[in-house]
């Protein structure tokens, strides 16, 4: 991996700046899910155990540049070294008189968590000023957060250029497993592209042509595959004006000998509600007055087929309207199979994005899964070609 890691540093008796991702849901004051906080928990740890004093950076909420009550991270105190399973300090600022004071009184085995860095203007501007003050206050830079690193913001791309920098532990295993996937990955590569709209996956259908063997296509995404081959699709989600682009990627594809997989049959139904009627079609037979909203069993078994025939699955989006059943059905059952070959060590797999995430949790596949990436923006930059400056930064 061309980055450093934390194997690369002697942290003790160093300040370490360490940039995290605890941006998590809180309601009613209350942190709602810890999953943010316990993924940091070990490059923390080792920073202590090692003899550093962490200094962690963070942001919370969109604020705008402006300091805003509900969006400080002092909540965070509490929950955050109930995780951590240490002493947590703050400061009511990340720059400063502030700042320094703070860290002048962190003790060893201890960490500090500064003041959200978007409460000031400098950090969304990458401003050199801003970003040499934050670089001031340590001695050795950390980002544990890859789901921030598609942003070129001061404190995960202008701090990383003026200190010794390192990848944290949760940033590394990103790196590491998106590098199996894409970057050098075992064949044949299979990919899952599914959610609702083509256009958000222009960029993604691009990139991945040049890199895998097969395109599964599913959610509504397939609706205007099938409609651009001219089949009806009912009233289904579907981008019509997008039909010349889904054949250009066909012809793409087949020009760059990666194929692209549309189902053979689907699940249809008249209204979109937990346990409508539905039925099973074949992809070219859907009532005009019917919707499309998952895909069907046999095209489902087509997919287990070429999971047990490749080496790797990149999955991002959903096979169809997922969240609520039936059609649930086909993303739960390629999910557990892609779980079931993971287990058994034929397959390595990799997914990521918010909608993909909560699909194969609810359909208790995530767990065994190779990796399961929770950066969201980051990750689809990733899978897009996209150059990330937190990323290129540390390689730099």
């Amino acid at each position: 991996m061309p980055v450093k890691t934390l194997d690369d540093f002697d942290f003790s008796g160093k300040l370490v700046l360490v940039r995290v991702d605890i941006n998590v849901p809180m309601q009613d004051g209350r942190v709602t899910d810890t999953t943010r906080m316990r993924a940091i928990r070990p490059t923390v740890r080792e920073i202590v155990e090692k003899g550093g004093r962490p200094i962690l950076l963070a942001h919370f909420g969109r604020p705008k540049g402006q300091p805003v009550r509900e969006m400080s991270l002092g909540r965070l105190i509490e929950p955050l070294a109930e995780v951590l399973d240490l002493p947590v300090q703050f400061a009511p600022d990340c720059v400063g008189a502030i700042a320094d004071q703070a860290i002048d009184r962190l003790a060893e085995g201890n960490v500090l968590l500064l003041e959200n860095t978007r409460f000031h203007p400098g950090e969304e501007a990458n401003d050199p000023e801003f970003a040499g003050a934050l670089a001031r206050l340590g001695d050795i830079y950390v980002n544990d957060a890859f789901s921030a690193a598609h942003r070129a913001h001061a404190s995960t791309e202008g701090v990383a250029r003026r200190l010794p920098s390192a990848a944290g532990r949760l940033m590394q295993a990103e790196l590491e497993a998106l590098e199996k996937a894409l970057g050098d990955p075992q064949r044949p590569v299979v990919a899952i592209v599914g959610g609702a709209k083509v256009s958000t996956k222009l960029d993604l259908l691009g990139n991945l042509i040049d890199r895998v063997d097969q395109i599964v296509i599913g959610g509504g995404m397939a609706n205007t595959f099938l409609a651009a081959r001219g089949i009806d699709v009912g009233k289904s989600l579907c981008e019509h004006d997008l039909a010349d682009t889904a054949r250009e990627i066909l012809a793409k594809a087949e020009d760059g000998a990666c194929e692209i997989v549309l189902p053979s049959d689907v699940v249809v139904a008249r209204e979109f509600r937990e346990d409508a009627d539905a039925h099973v079609v074949a992809a070219d037979a859907c009532p005009p007055d019917a919707m499309i909203l998952d895909t069907g069993p046999a095209s489902v078994k087509a997919i287990k087929t070429r999971f047990a025939a490749a080496k790797t699955l990149v999955w991002n989006g959903p096979l169809g309207a997922f969240e609520i059943a039936p059609f649930n059905a086909a993303t739960d059952a390629a999910a557990l199979e892609a779980a079931r070959l993971t287990r058994e060590g034929s397959l390595l797999s990799v997914a990521g994005g918010g909608d993909t995430v909560a699909a194969l949790n609810a359909s208790g596949a995530a767990d065994d899964f190779s990796y399961v990436s929770t950066a969201g923006g980051a990750f689809l930059e990733w899978l897009e070609g996209k150059t990330l400056p937190g990323v290129a930064a540390l390689e730099s």
